[in-house]
């Protein structure tokens, strides 16, 4: 049985004692005395926190999501190497000639863990129920909702989270349908209205994909899509790549979004040298710390979870536990996973094991050892 000691973040705050995992990969037992944060930020003791829930991959160490095939593997194992021990696979606006192919690839990466990666949980669909005027990065394929496409490509790969815009023709009104037939819908890639989006938001969705990024924004007598999330949300995405979003707009998000969780928004050049890789159909471009599309559009990013972590503890200035929260158990409860993104007994032995200067030194994914030279 492996035990890991140190301070171990639960979900009543922080311990210093041990953490056992069972056979199976779940936490057996966790034993501990409470330690306030501020000692525990001042020690040298290994910090032991919950594994990064990561709800938005497109890719990563040179691989696309859309290749198909063995993509997601090496995705997953790229990924895990950063601290992500769960994940959702995260397709592009694209004909079902190209999302097929894509499904078909994720089915087995979806059906089991695989030793030494991150665990692929399902599908985002993001997009093609989208508005064609807001694409950012995604190819120009948008269409409104289709149920009959939809149900094809569930039977192929579990879709968990469904990116729509609410104010495309027939969107709206399928909102319902889509939550009953049990897809948690998030709202995204929009030039609705701040009423489209508390409209959106009665109608049974949860959550906005990449917080104000490809959305109407904020001003004080048209509120946009980014009002409604401030004023009503629960859940919303963020990237804290520091580049996607200023540092003052999170600051501004994290006040108003009670479970405002963070995503990478990867692309296959992330752990990857500066140079031209695919995202879906599209061409684009890794150089001076972001990717771009040739026009200069940013086109997903490079970041990673244990960065992420970093940038909310280090330039933001949340506190660790607030942290943790917000790239594991905000994500983790978002799509109904409440054995993951918490440590705690009966959870999956997903952990992430960081020094004083949250560098990791190791990662468990349901109770596996994760082998950290993948990294990049």
């Amino acid at each position: 049985m492996t035990r890991l000691t140190g301070h171990i973040l639960t979900p009543e705050g922080f311990v210093e004692g041990t953490l056992a995992f069972d056979s199976a990969g779940r936490i057996a037992g966790l034993m501990g005395t409470p330690v306030p944060e501020d000692i525990v930020r001042a020690s040298s003791e290994p910090l032991i926190l919950p594994g990064f829930v990561d709800l938005h991959v497109h890719g990563g160490g040179g691989r696309d999501v859309m290749d198909g095939g063995d993509a997601a593997a090496v995705i997953a194992r790229r990924h895990a190497a950063h601290g992500t021990t769960a994940l959702l696979a995260t397709t592009m606006t694209a004909p079902m000639a190209d999302l097929e192919p894509a499904f078909e690839g994720l089915r087995a990466a979806c059906a089991r863990q695989r030793p030494g990666s991150a665990r692929i949980l399902g599908v985002h669909l993001e997009g093609p129920y989208i508005n064609p005027g807001r694409l950012g990065a995604q190819p120009d394929f948008a269409r409104p909702v289709a149920l009959d496409e939809l149900a094809r490509l569930h039977a192929l790969a579990p879709i968990r989270l469904v990116t729509l815009a609410p104010e495309v023709p027939g969107n709206m009104e399928a909102i319902g349908a889509l939550v009953a037939a049990g897809y948690r819908v998030q709202i995204g890639h929009t030039a609705g209205s701040y009423d489209d989006g508390v409209q959106a938001l009665g109608q049974g969705a949860t959550g906005f994909t990449h917080l104000f990024n490809a959305m109407s924004g904020l001003h004080h007598r048209a509120p946009g899509m980014v009002g409604a999330a401030l004023a009503k949300a629960q859940y919303a995405e963020i990237i804290p790549d520091l580049l996607h979003v200023h540092p003052g707009a999170i600051q501004v998000a994290l006040r108003a979004i009670p479970c405002l969780y963070c995503v990478t928004d990867a692309t296959a050049a992330t752990g990857m040298p500066d140079g031209d890789y695919q995202l879906g159909r599209q061409t684009v471009t890794k150089c001076l710390g972001g990717v771009r599309l040739a026009d200069g559009t940013l086109a997903g990013s490079t970041l990673t979870m244990d960065q992420a972590l970093r940038n909310l503890v280090q330039v933001l200035g949340l506190e660790l536990s607030e942290s943790s929260r917000r790239v594991s158990t905000h994500a983790a409860d978002h799509i109904g996973m409440a054995d993951r993104g918490r440590l705690a007994p009966g959870a999956w032995g997903d952990v992430v094991v960081l020094d004083r200067e949250l560098v990791l030194t190791a990662v468990y994914a349901q109770g596996e050892r994760v082998e950290l030279a993948d990294a990049g």
